[in-house]
């Protein structure tokens, strides 16, 4: 009896350091493991919140980001919905939920996108980020910059999927303020998130939130999430008589007590908003500015560079002539437009397509320098006049960023060329 007593006596330090860890450790990084938020999607009123601001790991709520830039690429002219996007090694590779997509296969964009809502397919999310900004870490950091746009200021995007990563983390709010900007800024693609099955172009796909779309009366949409690290997350939306209502879960148990959850919290907002109110629609997004206004001035001839080709002094905008287009004395039908000053002192660019007229010309320069903020916002926008119509293109870039440049754009099958200018 002794003996026993003995060891049971040495085991009760091991039991009660084993119970410290396990509570102190049990949840790095996270100072919250649950959290839950309600508002009137009319106004944007808070109706209840609970850790709302914690930041915590959103999983596949971050697919809600990748599609407000697809709808949005699309919106502005950066893509459309049937541009076929080639599949990269990095996008096949991608852990389920997948389409089951392979590497060098192409498929639509619009195909991508009904996976990404309705699946929550990781590749097909990769493979959009990839089209519209050229690599997962230039699509991460123009998410991030949207999200700033939308006043989703405590949150950092890592990837287009949201399989955990370091530094990848949203909130509550932030995620039920994404879902009733989709319903707002973009209606005509809010129906994805209520179809229960839906043609993704290799395949049909089954809705994750089906199981509350058909128990909750008026639900419909919009998204699920869940990784071991997140737990199960949900931003759902439901409609009854005009009234509609957000509710948000990260952090479930389960996909059973999550619903029950949500089911409550919707519960909840249908008894406390009024049902009239006065719908005050989000304001417009506030980008931070990708250009400042520019200066004209005169830039010598540009020419096609070959990779080793040796730099020649790079010829800068000259603030001493403002507003005026110089016409080159060696070609009449030539003259360059300035649209932005950079103090980089590189001597390389980038050339794009000709485009008939001068508006296009701009026109594809603002959408070139969205999608390639990382390597494109330093640098100086100008439109070359040349026979035949007009050229855009960049300089005042590195010869590593502008060779990265023009791989993404060539991936998309945009026209591009790296030049020096000399």
């Amino acid at each position: 009896m002794n003996r026993i007593r003995k060891a049971l006596a040495g085991l009760i330090p091991l039991v009660l350091t084993a119970a410290f860890l396990t509570v102190v450790f049990a949840q790095p990084g996270r100072a919250a493991p649950y959290a839950e938020f309600v508002m009137d999607a009319r106004t944007g009123e808070v109706l209840r919140s609970r850790n709302a601001d914690t930041r915590l790991h959103p999983a596949s709520l971050t697919k809600m980001m990748t599609l407000y830039i697809a709808f949005e690429a699309v919106a502005r002219g950066e893509i459309t919905l049937d541009t076929e996007i080639r599949i990269s090694r990095l996008a096949a590779s991608e852990p389920p939920s997948k389409l089951g997509l392979r590497a060098g296969q192409r498929i639509a964009l619009r195909y991508l996108i009904r996976a990404a809502a309705v699946k929550s397919a990781n590749d097909a999310a990769t493979a959009i980020g990839e089209a519209i900004s050229g690599s997962e870490e230039a699509f991460a950091l123009r998410m991030t910059r949207t999200a700033q746009a939308l006043g989703m200021n405590s949150t950092t995007f890592r990837n287009a999927h949201g399989l955990t990563q370091s530094g990848h983390m949203s909130t509550a709010r932030d995620m039920s303020n994404l879902g009733r900007r989709l319903f707002y800024d973009y209606p005509e693609y809010y129906n994805l998130f209520s179809r229960r099955a839906t043609d993704a172009g290799v395949t049909q796909v089954r809705n994750t939130n089906r199981r509350l779309l058909d128990s909750y009366e008026g639900a419909d949409g919009i998204k699920t999430g869940y990784t071991s690290a997140a737990g199960f997350n949900l931003v759902s939306s439901a409609e009854r008589n005009g009234v509609r209502i957000i509710a948000t879960v990260f952090g479930g148990r389960s996909t059973a007590t999550r619903n029950a959850r949500i089911a409550e919290l919707l519960d909840l907002g249908f008894s406390m908003a009024p049902s009239r109110t006065t719908e005050t629609p989000p304001p417009p997004p506030v980008y931070a500015a990708v250009s400042r206004p520019g200066l004209t001035a005169p830039i010598r001839s540009m020419r096609p560079v070959m990779r080793g080709t040796p730099s020649a002094n790079a010829v800068y905008a000259s603030a001493s002539a403002p507003g005026t287009p110089v016409t080159r004395g060696d070609d009449a039908d030539e003259r360059i437009i300035v649209t932005r000053s950079s103090p980089s002192g590189q001597p390389y660019g980038i050339t794009l397509a000709r485009q008939g007229s001068r508006a296009e010309a701009d026109k594809l320069l603002l959408r070139t320098a969205l999608q390639e903020l990382d390597t494109l916002d330093q640098a100086l926008r100008q439109v070359n006049r040349v026979r035949g119509g007009f050229r855009p293109g960049f300089v005042g870039l590195s010869q590593r960023d502008a060779e990265r440049a023009c791989l993404r754009l060539r991936a998309r099958d945009v026209e591009c060329d790296v030049i020096i200018s000399g």
